[in-house]
């Protein structure tokens, strides 16, 4: 099994940038794909990024297409989502999961398709 911590929430102003990073442990990183999600007050968890155990297949929800990168560094046990020109809408709680995939370049874009989920670090944008 693989544990995920999830970090570097904070608060920016709109239009700001922010880093939010998953460290993972307990198992071999690369063995896994990874997805952000968020989930806002009031609102169902949705998803946000994937990226495949490799890197090299990228997924992204169209509302942070072009605004946010996901990434992974599988040496270090790391994934980072890079947030930039943030709006207000972005605000929430953002989580990392991770899931057994099946090959390398293999994403996955649905809740149920990840087995483990991190606790989640608090983004808050202001207007």
């Amino acid at each position: 099994q693989v544990q995920l911590v999830a970090s570097g929430g904070g608060s920016v102003q709109a239009g700001g940038s922010l880093r939010v990073s998953c460290a993972a442990s307990g198992d071999t990183f690369s063995n896994y794909a990874v997805g952000w999600f968020r989930q806002a007050p009031g609102k169902e968890r949705e998803f946000v990024a994937a990226i495949s155990r490799n890197s090299g297949v990228t997924r992204y929800a169209d509302s942070v297409k072009g605004r946010f990168t996901i990434s992974r560094d599988n040496a270090k046990n790391t994934a980072h989502l890079q947030m930039n020109s943030l709006k207000s809408g972005d605000t929430a709680d953002y989580y990392c999961a991770a899931a057994v995939a099946p090959g390398t370049w293999a994403v996955k874009v649905t809740l149920q398709e990840y087995n483990y989920w991190g606790q989640g670090t608090q983004v808050t944008v202001s207007s």
